[in-house]
């Protein structure tokens, strides 16, 4: 799974950064690997429930703490870590030649498809 944090309320990136991504994802979905995705809105309206000590208290936005924001995510499938590594350096890029004034932090994690054991 891929996540997109940046800056909150930097605005809108440029269209150039919109259609490379949109051929970025083309030809991943064609090709199998980009299963989902799409991008987020600002924290606005974003409600959060929070379970602290057993309690559970809803928070709704806007934050304006919030510094960093998750701007997108998708849901990719590779072959191998390396395959992964290696395109999500490429999907940073993009973003780097497109949109270079904001900060953008492109993380990839993989997905657990069952807890492990405890004391494995």
């Amino acid at each position: 799974m891929g996540f997109v944090r940046m800056a909150a309320c930097i605005g809108m990136p440029p269209q150039a950064l919109f259609d490379a991504m949109g051929a970025y994802i083309g030809e991943r979905a064609a090709n199998g690997v980009f299963l989902d995705g799409g991008g987020l809105y600002g924290t606005e309206d974003a409600v959060n429930f929070v379970v602290r000590q057993g309690d559970v208290s809803r928070v709704d936005g806007p934050y304006a703490e919030a510094k960093e924001v998750v701007g997108g995510w998708s849901l990719l499938q590779y072959d191998s870590l390396e395959e992964a590594v290696a395109d999500q350096r490429e999907f940073a890029e993009l973003h780097a030649k497109h949109w270079p004034e904001v900060t953008v932090v492109s993380t990839l994690r993989q997905i657990s498809e069952a807890p492990d054991a405890p004391g494995e």
